[in-house]
């Protein structure tokens, strides 16, 4: 099944890197197939439009698992760091969510706000955040769940071992053609059209979903905590990564 994977911004619609992941062909050789939308709205998305729209896209796709590279709660009381999640000490993110209302640096807060309201939108419309690194559970008796996966694309790439995209405001032309180069020339990917910074980002975010939704605990290393209620607020949560040894094959 599909994987749809966002890279998130808070400031335009046209901003959004959104693609649908998708394994096709024969065992022996399958190709991962990339379906690029973009959305060009004046004005910056509000939450629950976004969320209304990705869960219309996952419902008409038949997507179970949503990868998104934006924060989905803040730091737990005791998980033993001052300043930040378990995930992204780990991962060292640029953005850290400390304790509620407290971000590092400042200037992530407006995003960093958003996309703990997205997560939240969609789980109101039945979305739950991953809950445990082990294979997710087969679902013979009931509609599989549908799945909210954290993702963080500069981490990604280096995972892969291939060197992470430049921050988009300093990405030359060169860079996004190198990463892409390298990107395909390591793992079999094919993209309806030529993907934009946020939309090559999204694509190598989104890979740990294909190994998730396979069940193929080899080709996706999954770091942090569990998330959970604590306080009246959703902490800490799962960043999941793709494995660069394994990532090209997604036999589970």
């Amino acid at each position: 099944m599909p994987v749809l994977s966002v890279d998130l911004a808070c400031r335009s619609w046209s901003d959004l890197g959104v693609v649908l992941l998708e394994q096709k062909g024969p065992q022996t050789d399958p190709r991962i197939v990339c379906e690029i939308f973009r959305w060009q709205d004046a004005g910056s998305p509000s939450v629950v439009e976004l969320a209304i729209r990705l869960n219309t896209l996952c419902l008409e796709r038949g997507v179970n698992i949503l990868m998104l590279d934006g924060p989905q709660a803040w730091k737990s009381e005791d998980n033993g760091y001052p300043f930040c999640r378990a995930s992204e000490r780990e991962l060292n993110t640029s953005a850290k969510t400390g304790l509620p209302g407290t971000v590092l640096p400042g200037t992530y807060e407006r995003f960093v706000g958003f996309c703990l309201a997205l997560y939240d939108a969609l789980g109101r419309l039945g979305w739950q955040r991953l809950a445990t690194r082990e294979r997710l559970a087969d679902h013979t008796d009931g509609p599989p769940r549908r799945i909210l996966v954290e993702s963080y694309p500069h981490a990604a790439w280096k995972s892969l071992g291939i060197p992470s995209l430049p921050a988009k405001r300093k990405c030359r032309v060169s860079d996004l053609a190198d990463a892409y180069t390298a990107l395909t020339a390591l793992l079999p990917i094919t993209t309806s059209q030529p993907p934009n910074h946020d939309q090559l980002q999204a694509i190598v975010g989104g890979l740990p979903g294909l190994a998730i939704e396979q069940r193929n605990e080899t080709a996706a290393r999954i770091v942090g905590q569990p998330p959970r209620r604590e306080g009246g607020h959703w902490r800490e949560g799962f960043i999941a990564v793709p494995l660069a040894s394994t990532s090209g094959s997604t036999k589970g």
